[in-house]
């Protein structure tokens, strides 16, 4: 599994100042020096955290001085002018995520034949600029199948259910896994690739990793926390150990 680092955190830490301070073009820049394969960023129409700004920035920054090992992966709901910066960033993957009103965070993935308009026509023209797609969904078959009707190229599984099994136990732990190995093998049987996502840590993931099949975690509030305490690049490094470790 490669990782890439979500650095939404550090722009919300910015904007409850206001100014440039802490700057999420060095987090992405720290973050790649300490072995990440990606940035991940999900601009908000309110622009909580990450501004169309930064997403530019970003990406200025990637390609100037890092180059394209480095995977940029943009979230967010396909609302037009989400899909026109998209569009013109062009980064590697575009991560279409459903929004709620309200919501603090994500918190589900796409309901198959909801929004089927808005998805296909973003789809089509992520595709035409060459970005790879992938949809946010829950680990259920109907959700993946629903993913290659829309084309994506690649499914993110919605790890939340994981994570607070994890938190109740093994036994729960368990039962939970084994619904994302199942979903994870059903995607890859219909040539999907597999990203996974949502409140993973250092805990965790010792379990998740797993999961046939993956190719890329999100991981950004669980890391970005534990950066306050000790460093954004030694906490980088441990999760690319827990990501290499061989699985028991």
């Amino acid at each position: 599994m490669r990782l890439s680092v979500n650095v939404n955190k550090v722009a919300t830490v910015r904007n409850s100042r206001g100014g440039s301070v802490p700057s999420v073009v060095e987090a992405a820049l720290c973050c790649a020096r300490a072995g990440a394969q990606g940035i991940t960023v999900h601009p908000r129409k309110d622009q909580r955290h990450i501004t169309h700004d930064d997403v530019v920035d970003i990406a200025d920054a990637l390609s100037n001085r890092w180059g394209p090992s480095l995977e940029y992966n943009i979230e967010g709901d396909p609302r037009p002018e989400w899909v026109d910066l998209v569009c013109d960033v062009k980064p590697a993957q575009a991560t279409l995520v459903p929004v709620a009103p309200g919501e603090v965070t994500s918190h589900a993935g796409w309901k198959p034949d909801e929004h089927r308009a808005l998805l296909e026509g973003a789809v089509s023209r992520l595709h035409d600029a060459g970005i790879r797609v992938s949809l946010f969904v829950d680990p259920v078959s109907s959700a993946i199948d629903w993913a290659q009707e829309m084309q994506a190229d690649r499914v993110e599984l919605y790890t939340e259910p994981f994570a607070r099994a994890f938190t109740r136990g093994s036994a729960e732990a368990e039962e939970s896994l084994a619904v994302y190995v199942d979903a994870a093998e059903h995607a890859y049987s219909l040539g999907l690739g597999v990203n996974a996502g949502h409140d993973l840590d250092l805990e965790n993931l010792t379990s998740f990793r797993k999961v046939p099949h993956v190719s890329e975690v999100s991981i950004g509030h669980a890391l970005v926390s534990r950066a306050l305490f000790v460093g954004l690049e030694t906490v980088v490094k441990e999760y690319l150990r827990v990501l290499k470790a061989p699985s028991v």
